[in-house]
């Protein structure tokens, strides 16, 4: 008897846990608040899905798991690895290539990494081309995920 699964199945189970823990991060990462092991468990399971899609993902899914890293160490106030993985995910995400709920995101993300710096011009120019892109979007389900996501990176001054 094999105990070894086969590459298919544990493709299958790196995807499912993929998956999971992105789902897990980013609803973590839309609450308006969070405890200390909350924070944690974001950003583990943020780790967690860039690790799964490291194996089983394709550029896009690994661009996205890094904006996950990058959005949840904004969020915890840590710019610095914020911008690392920011710069891991900038090239796909703000490409002519990008869907346009992709680029919208991704500017929500970028006005939270800028609010994490102290960047107030910045952060209030990537606010304002999110808040722009949004408005743009034509599905509401896109529309609807972005602005959650823009609920949570503060508001800029003024």
């Amino acid at each position: 008897m094999n105990d070894k699964p086969s590459p298919e199945e544990a493709a299958l189970w790196q995807r499912r846990l993929a998956s999971q823990a992105n789902n897990r991060a980013w609803t973590l990462a839309e609450q308006p608040a969070r405890s200390a092991a909350e924070d944690e468990e974001m950003l583990q399971a943020a780790h967690a899905a860039a690790y799964f899609w490291r194996f089983v993902g394709n550029a896009r899914n690994q661009a996205h798991a890094a904006q996950l890293l990058a959005h949840a160490y904004a969020l915890l106030k840590l710019p610095e690895p914020a911008a690392y993985y920011w710069a891991k995910c900038e090239p796909l995400l703000l490409s002519g290539d990008a869907e346009p709920w992709e680029r919208a995101m991704a500017e929500a993300v970028r006005a939270n990494i800028a609010a994490a710096r102290g960047d107030a011009l910045g952060h209030a120019r990537h606010y304002r081309e999110a808040q722009l892109l949004v408005a743009a979007l034509a599905d509401a389900d896109d529309r609807a995920m972005v602005e959650t996501t823009l609920s949570v990176v503060p508001a800029p001054n003024g």
